[in-house]
């Protein structure tokens, strides 16, 4: 009777839970293996595992994020100036611009000496570029400031807790070297693009020589182009002689320490000017952010890159974690590599030092501050409705003419000179030039008579070369224009017509700027520009 279902169990048996080990031992012994445990259901075993496993990614993840996060160092936000312009306003939508401020260190600390950093007189800030973050999140643009511009710093503060004295006319990198520390002043230096620009820097990034080379290995390395063999002795014309080659004529990958070489020579290259090096500079920015998007603007590619970055970066209080900085970069994963632009101030020589240039200057921060693209766009306008994502550039009034097939497009370098009244053609001819693989070499306004037809001149070798080139100009003419080397379009009424202007004065927004110069505008380089193309100066 004790086996059948509902018949009392006897008191203590082993059966019962709460039955004595030492019984259950005694009925087990002699028998010479253990009594088997109950088996679990394969449900219980999938929520065991998948508890398991969610403990152990919640725990991997914040131990990532617990890495990552010691590994950032901020300023100290007390030392931004106390006379800072507004911040901007959110759109309709509630949408902001964004300004970031991103500088190259070469800090002495961090084992940056091994990678060529230090000097006399602390850190210095060898580049610099203003990144405007559109309210769309859909445009972006790096203004690039050469380290030679003679600007106006503000107060800024000493390691002491003491304040200096505003100084004019002075070069723009002395700001972050103010202090005469190993890491170097980024507030002076937000400072001092405040003061330029008349624009809230939201945020500031400081990247060093160790800081570089590590992201690039983690991107596993990143395309470059040059335009003739570099030499040991360009990378240091103090060595005395030519020395071997560093890099050759073309394409090339290139991470770590080579990368770092690569954005940091100067000469053997065009005039060997710094403003070249910053072409090179924003051409390799882009073929960065080109890597990265490739492959996925996700975390499994940006927790690698953060590592990397986060264990050489300074950033201002307002990023100091890693969640924000993720929250930052992932912001920004849907503007198209053509919607992100790379252009130099403008600038010209003043003795050996760089002036930049009024009122082409003004304009450009004018219309960053009114949240304008650099061909016009008003950024901040609400998307049609029921299309949040609709694309923002304005509709053609013609389609666009096919590319040509030039394998040799790259080679071909182009002049583009507006020879009507018109504004933003130049822009307009040099993004269709690209667009096609084309090096434009300078675009500008023609000093010549206006002119009703589109115009393309070659010189000497390079008549087929303009043919190609005609053809993104339906109806445009060609002929022999001298015998300088390379191809010039002079853009008549015939492109003005087919590609008309922004409204005109009396029909724009209210407050709207005006539009940039032609000679701005054309110069930028879009992120998925040929790695070969504007790469040197001079």
């Amino acid at each position: 009777m004790s086996g059948r279902r509902g018949s009392p169990a006897p008191e203590n048996s082993p059966s019962e839970p709460g039955g004595h080990r030492a019984d259950r031992r005694k009925a087990d012994k002699g028998t010479g293996r253990a009594k088997p445990r109950p088996k679990r259901s394969t449900k219980e075993k999938v929520l065991w595992v998948t508890a398991g496993a969610t403990a152990v990614l919640v725990m991997a993840g914040g131990a990532v994020y617990y890495r990552l996060n010691s590994n950032i160092t901020t300023f100290d936000g007390d030392a931004l100036s106390k006379d800072r312009p507004e911040a901007s306003a959110p759109d309709a939508q509630g949408r902001t611009p964004v300004n970031v401020l991103l500088i190259g260190s070469d800090s002495r600390g961090n084992g940056n000496n091994d990678l060529g950093g230090g000097g006399d007189g602390g850190a210095r800030s060898d580049t610099a570029i203003l990144l405007h973050v559109y309210a769309d999140h859909k445009h972006a643009v790096g203004i690039s400031i050469p380290r030679d511009s003679l600007v106006t710093i503000p107060p800024c503060k000493l390691p002491n807790g003491k304040w200096t004295k505003e100084q004019t006319n002075v070069m723009f990198n002395s700001a972050f070297s103010v202090g005469d520390t190993e890491t170097g002043n980024p507030a002076c230096s937000q400072n001092a693009v405040e003061k330029l620009t008349n624009l809230r820097v939201d945020h500031t990034i400081v990247v060093d020589f160790n800081g570089f080379a590590s992201m690039t290995k983690a991107v596993g390395g990143v395309e470059v182009c040059l335009p003739s063999d570099i030499h040991e002795g360009d990378l240091n014309p103090n060595l005395g002689r030519k020395g071997k080659v560093l890099f050759s004529k073309g394409k090339q990958k290139v991470e770590g320490q080579a990368a770092l070489d690569y954005v940091r020579v100067r000469h053997g290259i065009g005039d060997g000017s710094d403003i070249g090096r910053t072409k090179r500079q924003q051409a390799f920015m882009s073929s960065l952010i080109k890597e990265v998007k490739s492959r996925g603007m996700d975390p499994t590619t940006l927790l690698p890159l953060a590592d990397a970055a986060t264990k050489s970066l300074t950033v201002d209080p307002g990023l100091g974690s890693a969640a924000k900085l993720m929250s930052f970069a992932m912001s920004v994963k849907d503007v198209d590599l053509h919607d992100i632009k790379f252009l130099t101030a403008p600038w010209r020589y003043e003795g050996p030092r760089v002036a930049l240039v009024h009122p082409d200057i003004d304009q450009l921060w004018a219309a960053l501050k009114a949240d304008r693209t650099i061909d016009g766009q008003d950024a901040s306008a609400p998307a049609p409705a029921g299309d949040t994502a609709a694309p923002t550039a304005p509709a053609q009034t013609s389609p666009p003419p096919a590319a040509p097939a030039d394998p040799k497009a790259a080679e071909v370098k182009v002049t583009v000179l507006n020879a009507t009244s018109a504004t933003g053609l130049g822009g307009k001819a040099s993004d269709a030039l690209k667009a096609a693989g084309y090096t434009v070499a300078s675009v500008g306004n023609s000093p010549g008579k206006a002119r009703a037809t589109t115009v393309v001149e070659y010189g000497t070798g390079e008549k087929s070369a303009a043919e190609s080139v005609a053809k993104l100009f339906p109806g445009a003419t060609v002929q022999p224009g001298g015998t300088a080397k390379g191809v010039s379009v002079l853009l008549g009424h015939d492109f003005a017509a087919a590609n008309p202007s922004a409204p005109a004065a009396g029909s724009a927004p209210a407050g709207a700027p005006a539009p940039l110069p032609s000679s701005v505008a054309g110069a930028a380089r879009s992120a998925d520009d040929d790695p070969c193309a504007n790469i040197s100066y001079g």
